[in-house]
């Protein structure tokens, strides 16, 4: 009877896992096909939401098959999950078949969607609460409880009111809400680019960048912690979760800098801070980049522009907070045996053609976003297939797994996105969009710096414990829309909101970045938390600068430009330099409060008068210039001493 019940098990194992293996890759395969143009050219029309609703189903199937109540996987089916996975196939199927009769029935508001609504909201909002954790889902429940008592809320929030019925029928299947931008953009161009990021670390590409950081910095001072920042910044743009880069890249580098002598509070905090930035990095920036070019209806080009100078800045910071807290505790180079630059570029080169078609494509011939992934992704298989890297080669067992692995991968990101077009939708038929933005703005009246700080925390605190891509999309619905209204440039204020969701990952209490950190560290959470902070300030002072000072997001003169990247980068250094304590030698309370006043000075902040404004700058960045010069010539000439003395 043990034996029969133990077969079971196995056979119930084996069968959810062909299952999820065949849902995944036919993911992917209809992504690619899609991008193709595949129904087109074979004579026949599929509705974008037909599309949608096919992605949606598989996903929402994979997720009731592959993750129990917790959110944890399990190795068998069950009765009752696998009734739902069940249910929810079947309905989703339909939509996806029948979509076009459903879209013209809408009006009379039959049946059929009143069931699809239901399906698709409980399988979402439940989905979320498993795999996402509990803020998204009380977010998108208070939003769905707004939507039933809307009439009822006193003030300026009042908002018109649906019944149960109509409120799944429209947020569970409607073209405005869960069918909307965000599920295209992550189910048509954000699945192609995770797809080509699977290819490339299975071809050996996250290897060989490693190995690249390694040695491009590995035998520099503080060369542990530099692999850290130019590993994670190079791996994070392509991930698309600052989590996932943590437990990816913190494995290898984390032990790495404990060993070449940095604190473990620091390792973590200096791993969560550069993973972080890696969502916030072009060209990729953790799939952020396409979802703000869509709602804006701007080009991607003109997105990865603007957020290229804050990406510099920010890894600047992170990059001399950590070259100095070396030269502070006098840590040395790497304890590794790496391999040069040129011995690294020698075995792995042909890593550099995939990033160079996708870049060519993107900036070059300027094509879609999508069809460039899709470009580069046939150019990693073409390379992976004819040239291995240190004993990694694609094979086409692995390759079939890189299917597999996108598709379970992009099951996350699809109840993220769907969830917030649930969002989406409410605030449209509510008008609850409308009035958010009256209140937010009233609130702080004409004060534009105090309503970019309330917004900053309403963004941080929404964005706790959330993905890149699910953080952007509730921000841009939610507070965007305020920022414009008081006359913020649309780009500005949609990467201020990114920063700002993306700053949740390394804030406490909810610092999942650094909690991922403080795991391999064994080191406490929410100090390694506060140690993120630290080691990533800038993050926090970026996105006042850009908002008031367009030239650091690419707008205005080269000269404009010019100038205020160099005003940023003294001041992002000087700052830094008296956060740490260390220029050239140990700096005492009088140095460190004028390296931090003069730095701060010296950020084109842009909020005093312009002509006065500038003047200031411009002064406070010479003066801590000549302060710096002066402490690096004085700890030269006496270590000349010492050694003359020696002598």
């Amino acid at each position: 009877m043990r034996k029969n019940g133990g077969a079971a098990m196995i056979n119930s194992a084996s069968l959810r896992n062909h299952m999820i293996t065949v849902l995944a890759s036919s993911m992917v395969v209809a992504c690619i096909l899609w991008n193709l143009e595949a129904p087109i050219r074979l004579g026949f029309a599929v509705l974008p939401q037909q599309y949608m609703a096919f992605q949606l189903g598989m996903a929402l199937t994979i997720a009731y098959l592959k993750f129990n109540f917790r959110g944890e996987e399990k190795q068998t089916i069950g009765w009752f999950h696998g009734t739902v996975a069940a249910i929810i196939f079947a309905v989703l199927m339909y939509a996806a078949l029948d979509f076009v009769w459903l879209l013209q029935e809408q009006a009379y508001r039959p049946w059929q969607i009143t069931l699809i609504g239901a399906v698709v909201t409980l399988g979402v909002v439940e989905g979320i609460r498993r795999r996402t954790g509990w803020m998204l889902f009380a977010i998108v429940l208070v939003f769905m409880v707004y939507s039933l008592f809307a009439d009822k809320v006193p003030g300026q929030l009042i908002g018109k009111a649906l019944t149960i019925e109509r409120m799944v029928q429209y947020i569970g299947f409607d073209p405005n809400a869960v069918f909307s931008t965000p599920l295209a953009v992550g189910t048509i161009i954000v699945m192609l680019f995770v797809f080509f990021g699977k290819l490339l670390f299975a071809a050996g590409g996250g290897n060989f960048f490693t190995d690249l950081a390694m040695a491009a910095t590995g035998r520099s001072r503080g060369g542990s912690a530099k692999i850290s920042v130019v590993g994670s910044a190079l791996f994070g743009s392509i991930s698309g979760s600052a989590v996932s880069n943590v437990v990816t890249t913190g494995v290898v580098t984390i032990p790495l800098m404990q060993r070449g002598g940095y604190t473990k509070r620091d390792a973590g905090a200096i791993e969560a801070v550069a993973s972080t930035g890696g969502q916030l990095t072009p060209p990729i920036m953790g799939a952020a980049a396409f979802l703000m070019a869509e709602f804006l209806d701007i080009s991607y080009f003109t997105v990865a522009g603007a957020a290229l100078i804050p990406a510099i800045l920010y890894y600047l910071s992170v990059f001399t907070q950590v070259d100095l807290i070396a030269g502070r505790d006098n840590i040395q180079p790497a304890d590794t045996d790496t391999m040069t630059v040129r011995e690294v570029l020698k075995e792995g080169w042909h890593f550099i053609i995939p990033f160079a078609v996708l870049l060519a494509a993107l900036f070059w011939w300027r094509m879609d976003p999508e069809d460039s992934a899709l470009l580069a992704a046939v150019a990693i298989v073409i390379v992976g297939f004819v040239r291995g890297y240190r004993g990694y080669r694609l094979t086409p067992r692995m390759l079939g797994r890189t299917f597999v692995e996108t598709g379970t991968g992009m099951v996350d990101l699809i109840l993220v996105v769907a969830a917030a077009g649930f969002v989406i939708g409410i605030l449209n038929i509510t008008g609850l969009g409308f009035a958010l933005t009256l209140v937010l703005v009233d609130a702080v009246g004409s004060n534009a710096f105090l309503l970019l700080a309330v917004s900053a925390v309403i963004c941080v605190i929404l964005g706790m414990g959330m993905p890149t891509s699910g953080v952007y999309v509730l921000l841009a619905a939610l507070v965007a829309p305020s920022l414009v209204e008081a006359g913020i440039d649309p780009i500005a204020a949609h990467l201020f909101i990114l920063y700002f969701g993306m700053m949740s990952m390394i804030t406490p209490p909810v610092a999942l970045a650094a909690f991922a950190a403080a795991t391999i560290t064994e080191d406490d959470p929410l100090a390694t938390g506060i140690a993120s902070m630290r080691i990533g300030w800038a993050a926090f002072i970026l996105p006042f600068i850009f908002v008031e000072t367009p030239a650091i997001l690419m707008q205005g003169s080269w000269i404009d430009i010019a100038l205020n990247l160099g005003l940023a980068i003294i001041g992002v250094i000087a700052v830094t330099a008296g956060i740490v304590g260390y220029w050239s030698r140990g700096l005492g309370p009088v140095l460190r409060i004028a390296f931090t006043i003069l730095g701060f000075a010296a950020l084109p902040l842009g909020f005093l008068p312009a002509a006065f404004s500038i003047q200031l700058h411009i002064i406070a960045a010479i003066a801590a210039i000549l302060l710096a010069v002066g402490l690096r010539f004085q700890g030269t000439h006496q270590k000349n001493e010492v050694k003359s003395g020696g002598n």
